[in-house]
């Protein structure tokens, strides 16, 4: 029987070697280690991969940006901290707090693998390129304005938005309306 193949994509390589070892070494899938975003699209774009594992972040893109790029087939996990873990807003996204156990881990990565031929059936909104360059216009705003890092700025929205239960394009279009 063949394995589910699945992206694992960490800053750390580290982190990816460590969880690669442990889907491998139980028979739960084969992996393709990424450490950027762009790399977990290129990837994606080239073989069917129905789940991709990471953290909260990537060096070109967090992980909740990442996922509106992928096709609506493509499930995540995030592994990370759970402070982190709270800062995602987006609920399509599966979570998993670290330090995480060899067990809990399998076990996430085998119930994303069952259900994730069935997420072809679900189309979740993406967000268009428009929707895009206006999150990005507001990034380089307070990037400018504030000092903000690209992830502060990323941040700021994300909390803004959920603070006030709008979507980040809708805070982002107020940010620019401001200027």
């Amino acid at each position: 029987m063949k394995l589910e193949t699945v992206i694992v994509a960490f800053e750390s390589g580290k982190s990816c070697e460590r969880i690669r070892d442990i889907l491998e070494s139980s028979g739960t899938a084969e992996c393709i280690l990424c450490h950027s975003a762009a790399e977990v699209k290129r990837t994606v774009s080239h073989q069917r991969v129905a789940t991709v594992i990471c953290g909260f972040k990537l060096p070109d893109q967090t992980a909740q940006d990442l996922f509106e790029d992928l096709p609506t087939s493509c499930a995540m996990l995030m592994v990370a901290v759970q402070s982190l873990l709270d800062l995602c807003q987006n609920e399509d996204i599966f979570r998993l707090a670290s330090p995480v156990s060899r067990g809990d881990l399998i076990a996430s990565v085998r119930m994303l693998i069952q259900i994730g031929h069935r997420l072809e059936k679900f189309v979740r909104p993406q967000r268009t390129e428009e929707e895009r360059g206006i999150i990005q216009a507001a990034k380089g705003l307070l990037m400018d304005r504030h000092g903000m890092t690209e992830e502060q700025a990323h941040r700021f929205l994300q909390k803004k938005s959920m603070d006030s239960g709008a979507k980040m394009v809708q805070t982002a279009k107020l940010v620019l309306g401001g200027q």
